[in-house]
């Protein structure tokens, strides 16, 4: 087995003999084979290799070799690497056989060739014994070398050193970035204009990216959703691209960005059979219009990432995009309607979504009976979506697609009392339900509406056509553009009036599939601002949009900052029939938020099922996503362990999910699908000082095993002392530094497996021991609620402080109950009842309540089961403080 990294990540390679016996090498801090590895200007290059054998075989000598080609002539040359000793080892986290291995590690440093421009190629080989042959860990696998690529001191300051042959038809400004050590350009071009009701198309190339090793890009894999694509060699996606990334051989990122939805102008990247990068642009306005792109080069992805996302704000922020009138009713809806104390409910408050759990044969017995079903469960839902099929529509028993929106009201068949009537019940039965949400598409339904309905009635309506359209009918009736906002206003008006309080507007990708340019410049924003206008207005922040990942809306409505972030769907939907579609979603999310991370929304991975093959996939998956968490069990099917790892009871009784404060994002950026990594989201919690957390997920067809170095993690700081935890085991490492001693874990995941890795700051305290092991400074962490799975998202605040005694004095807050854990490294010679003293509200708990784990010196506080035993209430605050003594 053969698996790789980039970035500097670690990697590993594993090999089955012919005695059946393992052996793993692995390396930490430097490239993998098969992959490319950017080594930053002035850094050496330290190989570390572990080696694991069986126990079932007598320990023999290891020996291991670097062959390079380092050098100024590019002579392979071998280089020794020698065996460190260790005084603590790795954990080596997955299986239960990994514990019965004998563990040897090697290391060496290659230095950075100095002015080096071509990539180094490296490999590596082993022996055991001196007598034995040596074997190429090339031998037997679909291994290629690895390539490592040295950054200049200086990077070069022109576009021209980046892309080869750009048009001149494309007009190059330099312009200042907000990121740090990246530099950006403006290129903007000439589109043809609208022809009567044809669209001007112009197609102008952007040139050959020069010296590139790897490129990504994000495309359009159909219209209303965007997914990843990895490759070498040539850039060529077979689909429309909206953002390139490409890894160049002196370890410098180049990033290109096609901005839409300024002057009626929709920009992607296409390509040609030469590898130029074309920008095609589609102009729907009369006027001739303008391409925009920006592109950036920075020494880090998300450097560059983050320049070509922060200047396409400016473009946005600085068109005209909105008319007075339509900026003067957004600023009035923003300052009379959103309610912060709206937020948390709605953002961390766990919800069940009826799409997948009771069909599109939708009727309110069926709402009723699986409401009732999580409340015998105990299972205290915050928010409720009633999904597709709660409406009135036409041509009933035809296919959704050929179905239009008849009334505002729902559809009799399933509702006969009507939706205010079922909205009141279900409060009425259920008042742990805050918020109640109602599915429509943003032309009414998937057919649009109905022209015989009481909306075509009622508001003017126009016979549109559509193209590239999942709906047979090549018309579809749709309410004119002049009229919608009125639409909007009655409807949402009305469904407030019903009790319902927000929704989940589907299919916008519908405004994209207009056919003709003037129904698009006419329809396109206003339709967007119609509906951001008004649900502000009814619903505050709670509304999710969904497939609305056309290039239009992402800049028009979801990447400027003038009002509040609302949910979006981040990628296609949970399909819980086919097996090969659940890695696929996780690793496509964790893909697509490095573009959504930087729009102003909450991405939202969508729904799934708790009882399910990949059910705690999903679940990882949706915990260290930064957004909501939906699931959508058929009623009774309900995994309660499942659901206890992703939530928490608050001391009010609510049930909140514990989410990070930065969205997840893969931190493989050019590591493709079928490449055979774990995939790695990272993402963070808290303020100065917080954890990075790291989530793994196997989206191969077979079993993985790699090493994970505390540099993979979110904010990690240089300097810092760390301590890593696993979720699944509740393993703890021994605390660590940076780019010093051995990996940190060593891990193995099963097919359809996951873990999740946090890292926490260690504060480093004085004793008044004079000998012995506990004459070490004292080392604390405040971990979180264990057994959750971001359970570090639970901390609202802690402080740790040494009082004059020489006792440590933690003070912290909780923004929900559970088993906290606290790691003390002296802890071993520790007692709870002599040296242990924990108040929660200013009351000591009992004692029984507070444990030392026996693995770890972690202390655990069952915070749950004292406030209960204790009878405690809740005050003016949603917080739970305690004081721990130790």
């Amino acid at each position: 087995m053969a698996t790789n990294d980039l970035n500097g990540k670690p990697f590993q390679l594993k090999f089955v003999r012919a005695a059946q016996m393992q052996i793993f090498a692995n390396a930490s801090c430097d490239p993998p084979l098969g992959s490319t590895t950017v080594i930053p200007y002035g850094e050496l290059v330290k190989f570390t290799v572990l080696l694991e054998s069986s126990k079932s075989f007598p320990e023999q000598p290891w020996e291991a070799i670097l062959w390079h080609n380092g050098h100024d002539n590019g002579e392979w040359r071998e280089l020794r690497l020698e065996e460190i000793e260790t005084t603590t080892n790795p954990l080596a986290v997955g299986s239960i056989n990994r514990a019965a291995v004998y563990r040897r590690y090697f290391s060496t440093v290659l230095p950075n060739p100095p002015n080096r421009r071509d990539p180094v190629h490296f490999t590596l080989k082993y022996r055991i014994g001196s007598s034995n042959n040596w074997k190429w860990v090339n031998e037997g696998s679909c291994l290629t070398n690895g390539e490592l690529c040295f950054q200049p001191e200086k990077p070069p300051t022109e576009l021209e050193s980046y892309l080869k042959d750009c048009s001149p038809d494309f007009s190059v400004h330099s312009v200042s970035s907000e990121s740090p050590h990246a530099q950006a350009w403006s290129i903007t071009g000439a589109v043809k204009a609208a022809e009567g009701e044809t669209s001007g198309w112009t197609k102008t190339s952007l040139g050959v990216p020069r010296s590139f090793t790897r490129w990504f890009a994000l495309v359009r894999i159909w219209s209303p959703w965007l997914a990843p694509r990895h490759g070498k060699g040539k850039f060529q996606p077979h689909e429309d691209a909206i953002l390139c990334s490409f890894l160049r051989w002196d370890g410098l990122h180049l990033v290109l960005l096609a901005v839409s939805g300024i002057d009626d102008v929709l920009t992607v990247f296409i390509h040609d059979d030469h590898g130029n990068v074309i920008v095609s642009s589609r102009n729907d306005s009369p006027e001739e219009g303008q391409t925009r792109i920006v592109a950036a080069v920075a020494t880090s992805f998300e450097s560059a990432n983050a320049a070509v996302m922060y200047h396409a704000r400016k473009l946005v922020r600085g068109d005209e995009y909105m008319s007075d009138g339509i900026k003067a009713e957004m600023k009035t809806a923003i300052e009379n309607d959103v309610r912060a104390e709206w937020m948390d409910n709605w953002y961390d408050g766990l919800t069940y979504c009826t799409w997948n759990a009771l069909g599109q044969d939708l009727n309110e017995d069926k709402i009723y009976k699986a409401l009732n079903i999580l409340k015998q469960n105990n299972i205290k839902i915050t928010n409720l979506i009633i999904d597709d099929n709660w409406q009135s529509l036409d041509a009933q028993g035809e296919h959704q697609f050929n179905r239009g929106w008849t009334d505002f009201e729902a559809n009799k068949s399933g509702f006969p009392h009507g939706l205010r009537h079922t909205i009141k019940n279900i409060r009425d039965e259920h008042p742990n339900i805050q918020h109640i949400a109602v599915w429509h598409a943003i032309a009414g339904y998937w057919g649009g509406v109905s022209p015989h309905g009481n909306i075509a009635k009622n508001y003017k309506t126009v016979a549109v056509r559509k193209e590239r359209s999942l709906i047979p009918a090549e018309t579809v009736t749709m309410v004119d553009a002049d009229d919608i906002d009125r639409m909007y206003n009655d409807f949402y008006k009305f469904l407030l009036s019903c009790g319902v309080d927000s929704v989940k507007t589907d299919a916008q990708f519908a405004l994209d599939l207009l056919a003709y340019a003037p129904d698009r410049r006419r329809f396109i924003k206003s339709y967007q601002d119609a509906w951001t206008i008004n649900s502000l207005r009814y619903f505050s922040i709670k509304a999710i949009s969904c497939m609305s990942q056309i290039p239009q809306i992402l800049f028009h409505t979801q990447l400027p900052t003038n009002k509040p972030r609302i949910m979006v769907r981040n990628s296609d939907d949970f399909f819980p029939g086919i097996p090969s579609s659940h890695p696929w979603h996780i690793f496509v999310n964790a893909h697509n938020s490095l573009l959504t991370s930087h729009l102003n929304i909450l991405p939202d991975w969508d729904m799934f099922q708790t009882s399910h093959p990949y059910s705690s996939f999903h679940a990882a998956g949706r915990c260290v996503s930064g957004g909501p968490i939906y699931f959508t069990d058929e009623p009774g099917q309900h995994n309660l362990d499942l659901i206890a790892q992703m939530t928490a009871r608050t001391i009010q009784g609510k049930t909140i999910i514990l989410r990070p404060s930065v969205i997840g994002k893969t931190v493989g950026i050019y590591t493709g699908y079928e490449e055979e990594r774990l995939l790695k989201v990272g993402t963070f919690t808290g303020g100065v000082g917080g954890t990075g957390i790291l989530a793994l997920f196997n989206v191969s067809e077979r079993p993985l095993s790699e090493l994970v170095n505390l540099n993979a993690f979110p904010g990690v700081e240089s300097g810092n002392e760390y301590i890593v935890r696993t979720h699944t085991t509740g393993e703890v490492t021994h605390p660590m530094k940076l780019n010093s001693g051995t990996p940190a874990i060593s891990l193995e995941v099963a097919v359809k497996g996951y873990e999740i890795l946090s890292a926490y700051p260690l504060l480093a305290f004085p004793t008044l021991e004079t000998s012995g092991p506990d004459s070490l400074a004292r080392k604390v962490a405040v971990l979180g609620l264990l057994g959750k799975m971001t359970g570090a998202a639970a901390v609202v605040r802690s402080e740790t402080r040494l009082e004059g005694t020489g006792r440590l004095r933690i003070e912290l807050a909780l923004k929900a109950l559970g088993t906290l854990g606290i790691y003390v490294s002296n802890l071993h010679k520790k007692s709870v009842e002599e040296d242990v003293l924990v108040m929660l509200s200013e009351k000591v708990v009992p004692v029984h309540t507070v444990t030392i784990a026996e693995q770890a010196p972690v202390l655990k506080v069952d915070v749950e089961a004292a406030w209960d035993e204790m009878g405690l209430e809740a005050g003016w605050s949603n917080e739970v403080r305690l004081l721990v003594l130790v």
